[in-house]
């Protein structure tokens, strides 16, 4: 399939956005009703056979039953919000344990709060492949994010179980629900799978959040000692472990504007998370002139402006720089965003000029000599404007993750998974399956320091994610299902 002469199988953002906008109506009816299913005229005793074949009632309506009912453990009472070793967090790693079990998965909880689900199949000996995704969420979160992964997984070995085939696997698969991908409680992603991959630092166990409350505290209240050498004994010998592969939604509108439920990522994008803080002087609302201010609101104010200008057009402040060629500025001007999320002030009080202003800095390129050059050109900006305007500036990086390219081979086993699921369903043969980035962050980027890593987008309703609106199809989760089953059955 291809769009103006364009193969949808891999679209730039900026070129994305400029269809989305020249071909609204028509690709606004397209997707609504071109899913790529069966099921929209007369059923048939035949279609009703293939639709049980297919194992609609583990892949597609216990899986969507089971998201919705993770969806409801919660620490609050009106929003989703499940953070590092919570009280919800707690429950919710029980109740994704009894599925495990369920689906003939032996089942354990590691020292950082990981849970984890293994069949040993048929070589006990050989290389494990992995399966995973993330329990913890955002705050208002959606049900879906992190949890499709998990429930596909586990879905998809429960319907090997149901044929009598969970034993036929040649190599051990073990599911993985980690514990921490969002960061929201300590402002540290990857806490989870960074200790699985044995790239998480000693010095995480003494983070805290805003409470002060130690990241080692938060596990010794429940009921799990960690030391600094049970940590490092976290990490999976590389040489037990032949792959990973993660599911989940795509949180971007690509998908559901192709029409196409599934996609292959080829990679994800880097990030950097900096903290800036402005300190100027506190004063008197009515009394300071305005010519006498240091008024580090003001300077914050264009520094995030600046920051909005680089991010739009990076050509413009790189190109005289000589540290990116053509190449990288190409990519940049596709891949890069950058966020302001964030924004704290002191004293916060509506007479009074604040004494400092701190904000976040989330930056994010598939380019990771290009984000670095962002990062550095950032930086002296900020510098300068701090200087011309007699204020302090601190810049703290907090965390970077490089880019990840996924693996040829298993993207190959994914892409012909996907094509699988989709025609099992329609019984019709399709394009292409698409190729995209990601632009989000995934558990995928930290073990890809232990092993190749693999990933599947499934297509979610407006590109909405972090949000209660994320939404993705009863059928989208089917062909989820369906194409973990036939990535497992590769295995067989």
């Amino acid at each position: 399939m291809t769009t103006a002469g364009i193969p949808h199988s891999y679209i730039p953002f900026s070129l994305l956005f400029f269809l989305l906008s020249s071909t609204l109506s028509s690709s606004s009816s397209s997707s609504s009703s071109s899913h790529l299913y069966p099921g929209t005229g007369t059923e048939t005793a035949e279609k009703e056979g293939k639709t049980r074949s297919l194992h609609s009632e583990i892949l597609r309506d216990e899986a969507v039953a089971r998201l919705n009912d993770l969806g409801k453990v919660s620490d609050a009472d009106d929003y989703l919000e499940r953070t590092f070793m919570s009280p919800a967090s707690v429950r919710a790693g029980t109740l994704i344990r009894e599925w495990m079990e369920d689906a003939g998965l032996r089942t354990w909880f590691d020292s950082m709060g990981n849970l984890h689900g293994r069949v040993e199949g048929m070589n006990p000996s050989a290389q494990a492949l992995l399966i995973g995704s993330h329990m913890d969420t955002v705050v208002d979160a959606g049900i879906f994010d992190g949890s499709l992964g998990i429930i596909s997984a586990i879905s998809g070995l429960k319907a090997l179980k149901s044929n009598g085939k969970l034993g036929e696997l040649k190599r051990p698969v073990e599911v993985i629900s980690f514990s921490d991908e969002e960061g929201v409680r300590f402002q540290s992603t990857f806490l989870g799978s960074a200790a699985v991959a044995g790239v998480l630092p000693v010095t995480a166990l003494n983070i805290s959040d805003k409470s002060g409350v130690t990241l080692q505290d938060v596990l010794k209240g429940n009921s799990i000692e960690i030391t600094e050498e049970s940590l490092l004994e976290l990490k999976y010998d590389p040489a037990s472990v032949w792959g990973y592969v993660e599911l989940h939604i795509e949180q971007g509108p690509v998908l559901e504007w192709t029409g196409f439920p599934l996609a292959v990522v080829k990679g994800i994008a880097g990030q950097t998370r900096m903290k800036v803080t402005v300190r100027g002087s506190q004063g008197h609302a009515g009394t300071v002139p305005m010519s006498m201010r240091r008024d580090p609101m003001a300077a914050a104010a264009e520094l995030i402006v600046l920051l909005e200008c680089l991010c739009k057009h990076p050509r413009e402040f790189l190109s005289d720089g000589g540290n990116c060629n053509e190449h990288t500025l190409e990519s940049l001007s596709t891949s890069l965003v950058c966020t302001v999320g964030e924004i704290s002030t002191w004293p916060s009080a509506s007479n009074v000029i604040p004494g400092q202003v701190t904000f976040t800095v989330d930056l994010r390129a598939i380019d990771d000599v290009g984000r670095e050059a962002v990062v550095y050109e950032l930086s002296n900006q900020i510098y300068k404007i701090c200087d011309r305007r007699s204020v302090s500036c601190i810049i703290e990086r907090k965390h970077d993750a490089n880019a990840v390219m996924c693996d040829h081979e298993l993207s190959s086993l994914l892409r012909s998974a996907a094509y699988t699921a989709v025609q099992r369903m329609t019984g019709e043969i399709h394009e292409e399956v698409p190729l995209l980035m990601s632009g989000a962050g995934h558990d995928a980027m930290a073990i890809s320091h232990l092993t190749k890593v693999g990933m599947l987008f499934v297509r979610c309703r407006g590109g909405i994610s972090h949000s209660p609106e994320e939404h993705v199809l009863d059928d989208d989760v089917w062909a989820a299902g369906l194409a973990v089953l036939a990535f497992l059955e590769s295995h067989m």
